[in-house]
C-alpha cells in the first residue's frame, strides 16, 4: 500500500509540473468577425434566398403548363390578329426623286438663228423613279423650260417578259444613235452636233409615245443586242396624217472589250416613218455609230479618254421628190485631273429639206466638276452656216442636282 500512494503521488506530481506548458500550447480563440465579412455572409445569404424563391416560382409555372388543357383549334379572333407596322423611314411607297438643273449663257457676236440669248435657265428635269416590284420599273422624267412643261420620258420597263425580252411602254426618247437617246444635262458638250439638229429632229430630237422591245443575242465573242420599237409618228421628224401611221425604228448595237481597261461599242439604227408633207411621203433615216473607251482600273478617277463618232443618212420625200442629205460628227474627250476634263468635237451636217445647203463647225471645251453633283463647262464653238454666216461663240453651263438621280444610257 505504502508503494501505491507513493506512485499516485509522484503522477499528481507530474501533472502539476506539465499543466501550465499544456496551457500555453493551446491555440488561440479565433477573432470576432469583421463589419465587412458580416455584410458579405449577408449578402450572400440574400442571394441564396431569392435564387431559392425563383426556382420555387419556376416550378409552379412549369406544372401549370403540364397541368393546362390543349389549345383550340379555332383560329384566333379577328381583333387579335397582329398588326404589321412598316419600320420607319421605309421608302416602300416613295421613288428616288431628283431635280437637276441646266443653265445655259453665251458671249459673242452671231447673226445665226439659233443663237442662244446671253443667259437662260434652260431647263430643269425632275426625275421620279423605283423599282415598282420584281417585275417591273418605272421612270418619269418631267421637263420645265422658259417657255414649256412637258414629259421628256415617262415609261415602264418589264425585265422578265417570257423569251428573254426587255418591254418598255411609255414615252420614250428613240434608241436612234447615241446623242438622240442622251438628256440634255447629260451631254458632254452644251449644245448637240449639227448632224442631230439638222436631220434627227433639232436640239430636242426624237422622242414619242410607243413600245420598245429588246433582245440580248447570245454569243461566245461579244454582247450583242437588237432593239425593235414602235411609236405613235408625231415627233420632230415624223407627222403620220392619220392614226395608223406609225414610225418604226430597229437598232443592232455590239459591244466588246478590248481588255481591262478598254472597250468599243458598235450600233446601227433605221428609223421610218411618215413625215407629213402630203398623205405618202416619208422621211429614212440610217446611222452609224462607233465609241472608243479607255479607262485605267488603277487610276480611273484621274485619267481616261472617250472617242465617239457618229453618221446619219436622211432621205425626205416632199412635193417634189426626195432628198438626201449626209451629216457626221466626231468628238473625243480627255480627263488629265481628277476634276478636269477637256475635249473637242468635228461637225458637218447638210440640211433635210435641201441638201445642197451645208453647216459645218468645231469646238473645244473644258469642263470642271466642283463636286460630283454639279459641273462647270465652257465651250468655245465656231460654226460656218450655209448662208455665209460665220458665228464666233463662247458657251458656258452650270449643271446641278439634288436626289438619287438614277444613271442614263451608257
Amino acid at each position: 500500500m505504502p508503494a501505491v500512494h507513493a506512485s499516485f503521488l509522484r503522477l499528481a506530481v507530474l501533472c502539476c509540473a506539465l499543466s501550465p506548458s499544456a496551457r500555453a500550447q493551446e491555440p488561440p480563440p479565433a477573432p470576432a468577425p469583421s463589419a465587412e465579412v458580416r455584410r458579405l455572409e449577408a449578402e450572400i445569404e440574400a442571394l441564396r434566398q431569392e435564387f431559392s424563391a425563383r426556382l420555387v416560382a419556376l416550378e409552379a409555372r412549369l406544372d401549370a403548363v403540364a397541368q393546362a388543357p390543349p389549345p383550340s383549334s379555332a383560329p384566333p379572333a379577328a381583333s387579335q390578329a397582329p398588326t404589321v407596322v412598316a419600320p420607319l423611314g421605309s421608302k416602300i411607297f416613295n421613288p428616288d426623286i431628283a431635280v437637276v438643273g441646266n443653265f445655259l449663257g453665251a458671249s459673242g457676236r452671231s447673226a445665226s438663228p439659233d443663237a442662244p440669248p446671253a443667259l437662260d435657265m434652260n431647263e430643269a428635269e425632275a426625275s421620279f423613279q423605283a423599282v415598282v416590284d420584281p417585275y417591273a420599273r418605272a421612270d418619269f422624267f418631267l421637263t420645265f423650260g422658259p417657255d414649256e412643261v412637258g414629259i421628256e420620258e415617262g415609261f415602264i420597263t418589264f425585265p422578265t417578259v417570257p423569251g428573254g425580252l426587255l418591254v418598255k411602254v411609255g414615252k420614250m426618247r428613240d434608241a436612234f444613235g447615241k446623242v438622240n437617246a442622251m438628256h440634255a444635262h447629260a451631254l458632254p458638250w452644251t449644245d448637240r452636233p449639227l448632224a442631230t439638229r439638222n436631220l434627227a429632229g433639232g436640239d430636242e430630237g426624237m422622242a414619242d409615245a410607243g413600245l420598245s422591245v429588246s433582245k440580248l443575242i447570245p454569243n461566245r465573242f461579244l454582247f450583242l443586242e437588237a432593239t425593235g420599237q414602235a411609236y405613235r409618228g408625231q415627233s420632230e421628224i415624223f407627222a403620220g396624217p392619220t392614226r395608223g401611221d406609225l414610225a418604226y425604228l430597229g437598232r443592232l448595237r455590239a459591244f466588246r472589250d478590248l481588255g481591262e481597261s478598254m472597250n468599243l461599242d458598235l450600233g446601227g439604227s433605221f428609223a421610218y416613218g411618215h413625215n407629213g408633207v402630203t398623205a405618202d411621203t416619208t422621211t429614212r433615216l440610217a446611222g452609224a455609230d462607233l465609241t472608243f473607251r479607255w479607262r485605267p482600273l488603277r487610276r480611273a478617277i484621274y485619267r481616261r479618254f472617250l472617242a465617239r463618232t457618229e453618221l446619219m443618212w436622211s432621205r425626205r420625200e416632199g412635193e417634189t421628190g426626195p432628198s438626201k442629205a449626209f451629216g457626221i460628227y466626231a468628238a473625243a474627250d480627255y480627263q488629265f485631273a481628277r476634276r478636269f476634263v477637256a475635249g473637242a468635237r468635228y461637225d458637218f451636217s447638210e440640211r433635210a429639206e435641201d441638201p445642197r445647203l451645208d453647216d459645218s463647225g468645231g469646238s473645244l471645251l473644258l469642263t470642271w466638276w466642283p463636286s460630283e453633283f454639279s459641273q462647270i463647262r465652257g465651250q468655245l464653238r465656231r460654226t460656218r452656216y450655209a448662208e455665209g454666216i460665220t458665228a464666233n461663240q463662247f458657251l458656258f453651263q452650270f449643271l446641278f442636282s439634288i436626289g438619287a438621280h438614277g444613271a442614263h444610257v451608257f
